[in-house]
């Protein structure tokens, strides 16, 4: 049988273990697991470490890394290196993009233009793949929980403060895990299996979101993910995946479409709760 080509980047890497998760033995399945949950772990530690935080022995790593076509785990640990070192263009290159890249002067309201444009293709696309049964289940997700806990680290992080002030305002218990101080761990440690957790994250994943949904899911509490497309590590983490695909502008992202779904998200929740009492200050807080 010929050896496979190795994948020469992260994203074709996650791809084909993606694709090929459900053919592998059970050990490769749970290296394949922990993979794309961890990617920053593979790209850093030793193979000793790796397997140990993976549950598996060094030589099932090996293996795994032949199964894909590298020769040893050297090669494919290179691939998830190359990872750490893309960069999205700093705020000035995307400035100086946007610049050059405009049909028309780069004044406020052609900017304004082009981002409402972007909006709107978002919003279109989240009607579109919108699917009933996943609302249905994450708001009776939500209604049934003790507590809510939600997460959000940087680009997602006021889509995580927006579904906070509205879940308060509902009379929800609620708790926001914010990371102030760096307690982010110590702040998801009373999340249980009668609650849920609401995760947001999108490329590139923050570690501890992962980590933290990776937690809750294994003690059994109910996770909803908004995220941004199949191969995010939150697929299958969740039970209740949400994937948003904002469009962007020379990569300026807006969070539109997030927004939107986290509102829908609020106000349905709120009826089916059957809570008015201070459903008109969401609307005017």
């Amino acid at each position: 049988m010929a050896q496979p080509t190795p994948p020469s980047s992260y994203e074709n890497l996650r791809t084909v273990i993606s694709g090929r998760h459900e053919t592998l033995s059970k050990r490769l399945r749970q290296i394949a697991e922990f993979a794309l949950a961890n990617p920053n772990d593979m790209a850093l530690e030793t193979v000793s470490e790796i397997a140990k935080r993976a549950a598996v022995q060094p030589s099932s790593l090996i293996r795994f890394s032949k199964a894909f076509g590298f020769d040893g785990f050297s090669s494919m640990q290179r691939v998830f290196r190359g990872r750490l070192t893309e960069r999205q263009p700093s705020y000035h290159q995307r400035l100086q993009d946007l610049k050059e890249n405009s049909d028309a002067p780069l004044t406020a309201i052609n900017v304004l233009d082009r981002f409402t444009e972007a909006a709107s293709h978002a919003l279109d696309h989240l009607r579109e793949e919108a699917r009933p049964e996943r609302l249905e289940h994450a708001i009776e997700l939500m209604a049934q929980s003790e507590r809510i806990h939600i997460i959000g680290q940087r680009r997602a992080f006021p889509v995580a403060a927006y579904l906070n002030y509205m879940l308060s305002h509902l009379g929800c218990r609620v708790s926001l895990i914010d990371s102030i101080g760096g307690m982010t761990f110590e702040q998801a440690r009373d999340i249980s299996p009668k609650d849920v957790l609401l995760a947001i994250s999108f490329q590139s994943y923050a570690p501890e979101s992962v980590e933290i949904a990776t937690q809750a899911q294994e003690q059994g509490t109910p996770v909803i993910a908004i995220t941004d497309g199949p191969l995010s590590p939150f697929s299958a983490l969740s039970d209740v995946c949400f994937e948003v695909e904002e469009t962007q502008v020379e990569s300026f992202r807006s969070l539109s479409a997030c927004m939107c779904l986290s509102l829908s998200l609020v106000v349905c929740l709120g009826y089916r709760l059957e809570k008015t009492t201070d459903f008109d200050g969401l609307f005017n807080g």
